[in-house]
């Protein structure tokens, strides 16, 4: 496993946007996704009216590990809220699976900044 990706991520890479390569190049390199984060991009692409069985053929044709949100990422997952801080529920259980997974975290989201732990793709 190479990375865990961010819902913000996947839907760059699914609408072509700005870093969408990158994500791809993860996805053909072996990437994972929380559980929580896949629920999120499977509402985002429906919300928005696109086909999400074509999406997740498209995206399980990578052969990405979608990782359970377990007890154990639940707890380290709500560890990580601060106050202020903006980080969703799923945003946090993205973090925690890379973390647990010891991998680097990929999401478009800016406001997660960078560290060892976070790549921007944008």
């Amino acid at each position: 496993m190479t990375a865990v990706l961010d819902a913000s991520a996947v839907l760059a890479y699914l609408l072509d946007e700005t870093g969408a390569y990158l994500v791809e190049s993860a996805l053909n390199d072996g990437a994972a996704i929380s559980a929580v984060n896949w629920s999120e991009v499977a509402q985002k692409v429906t919300a928005a009216g696109g086909d999400w069985p074509v999406a997740e053929a498209l995206l399980t044709s990578y052969n990405i590990t979608i990782i359970p949100a377990d007890a154990d990422l639940a707890i380290a997952a709500a560890l990580r809220w601060q106050r202020g801080s903006g980080l969703s529920l799923a945003d946090r259980f993205c973090l925690a699976t890379a973390v647990a997974l010891s991998v680097p975290a990929l999401t478009a989201d800016t406001a997660w900044g960078t560290s060892t732990t976070i790549r921007q793709i944008r």
